[in-house]
């Protein structure tokens, strides 16, 4: 894989490498409107989602940082995405070109004050796993192996001018408006910043695995604080491999259960005990070790899930408060996807839209156990994302729904979904984390 020697740091050098992309998206929509005159529809549109997802993922690799977050984002978007993008935003979990040796050698050194070769007794300048926020290298002290990760040059600085440039395509996407939109974007970005602090994320590390440890079937590597700075991050070296690639084996349906019961206890402990969670479900953060065991990485984005809202969210996941036309609306307002200035076809189409998305969203929790498997479950939530995204009276319509906490519980619960979903975790017991 070819290496980078730098990164566009400057606000000026990062839009306009935005911009550079634009004009490539623009060209492919004018082969677009050529290929309907030769072809068919379908054909057309499929070249075009593969050229723009192409071009796009080619601009946001070299930026890093929170622009190709977003991209890993969207990549867990599996029922929203076309699949172009999906398959080609999915590199940016795990796999995207790393900086060159020399400037690995430089930023550690200007990160951590020593070089890494006076630090280790050995350290492999080249990189065997890189992100969009840092990238990896393998170590060894005192004939112990450890995994060091570094964070790319100035992505810490350019998250807000980063998000400024996104905003006016999200407003858009999502038909944001009203006054309080900028809450959510302060959300994502009060997130991001907290990725790039190593030390926080250093200190939410070791409160994980101090509160999971207890859970079977998983597994979490030692960190150490000693060996760790602001931007450097030292862990041990975990043996396993990635669950994306997991999957693709001949498995035992054995342990792809046993592998999923982990995933779905270690994320509802997180959620109904410790009320915060490892909001970053995405196949590169997990692995699958030797003895198929689950092992949890990065806990940079932790996210605190207050009673305010915790509390509603969870009471409409019961069929009985689904069933419940005036409660269920009390807890719309509560959690803000009802609002006071709503107009009555607003209050009537977001009600109604709502109830037929819980309902199928929060089947898992209806029963004792279930199947992740069931093609139907995620061909039902596919359709739904799919209709309301196409539907014009909701385009019309304030977008601006839901508490700001709405952004990070989503990602966790779609990106867990979808983990499920590629493990064919049958079987999986709902509760048993209460039993834990």
């Amino acid at each position: 894989m070819n290496t980078i020697d730098r990164i566009p740091i400057t606000k000026i050098e990062r839009a306009s490498n935005l911009v550079h992309t634009g004009a490539k998206v623009g060209v492919n929509y004018l082969k677009y409107y050529g290929n309907k005159l030769t072809g068919t529809e379908g054909e057309a549109r499929a070249k075009l989602n593969e050229d723009n997802a192409e071009d796009i993922y080619d601009g946001l690799k070299k930026l890093k940082g929170s622009a190709l977050k977003v991209a890993q984002m969207l990549s867990m978007e599996k029922s929203l995405m076309p699949q172009a993008y999906v398959e080609k935003f999915s590199l940016s979990q795990f796999s995207v070109p790393p900086l060159s040796p020399a400037l690995v050698l430089r930023t550690f050194k200007k990160y951590f004050g020593k070089s890494p070769q006076d630090v280790f007794d050995s350290f492999d300048a080249t990189s065997v796993n890189a992100a969009s926020i840092g990238q990896v290298h393998k170590a060894v002290l005192n004939n112990k192996t450890l995994a060091v990760k570094i964070q790319y040059p100035g992505v810490a600085n350019s998250i807000g001018s980063d998000l400024a440039l996104v905003k006016p395509i999200a407003i858009k996407m999502f038909n944001i408006r009203g006054k309080d939109s900028d809450k959510y974007f302060k959300e994502v970005e009060g997130k991001l910043m907290e990725e790039t602090n190593y030390d926080l994320e250093i200190e939410q590390s070791l409160e994980i695995v101090a509160s999971c440890k207890h859970i079977p079937n998983l597994e979490f590597p030692d960190y150490y604080p000693d060996l760790s700075s602001e931007k450097i991050l030292t862990m041990d070296w975990m043996n396993g491999i990635h669950i994306s690639e997991y999957v693709k084996l001949v498995n035992d349906q054995q342990d792809l259960d046993q592998i999923g019961q982990a995933l779905w206890d270690f994320y509802m402990y997180q959620i109904h005990v410790l009320k915060k969670v490892h909001a970053d479900p995405h196949p590169g953060n997990f692995l699958v070790s030797p003895d198929k065991e689950l092992i949890a990485l990065d806990f940079g984005c932790i996210k605190t899930i207050p009673d305010s809202f915790y509390l509603p969210y969870f009471e409409l996941a019961t069929n009985e408060n689904l069933a419940n036309p005036i409660l269920f609306k009390e807890k719309l307002y509560e959690l803000e996807i009802l609002l006071a200035d709503d107009s009555k076809e607003e209050v009537i189409f977001f009600t109604e839209m709502f109830h037929e998305l819980l309902t199928v969203f929060t089947e898992p929790f209806q029963k004792e156990t279930f199947d992740f498997s069931d093609d139907s479950f995620f061909s039902k939530l596919s359709k739904l994302s799919e209709k309301y995204s196409k539907n014009t009276q909701l385009r019309k319509m304030n977008g601006n729904r839901g508490s700001k906490h709405f952004i990070y519980m989503n990602r966790t619960f779609f990106g867990l979904y979808n983990l499920m979903f590629d493990l064919k975790a049958k079987n999986v017991a709902i509760n048993n984390y209460k039993s834990l």
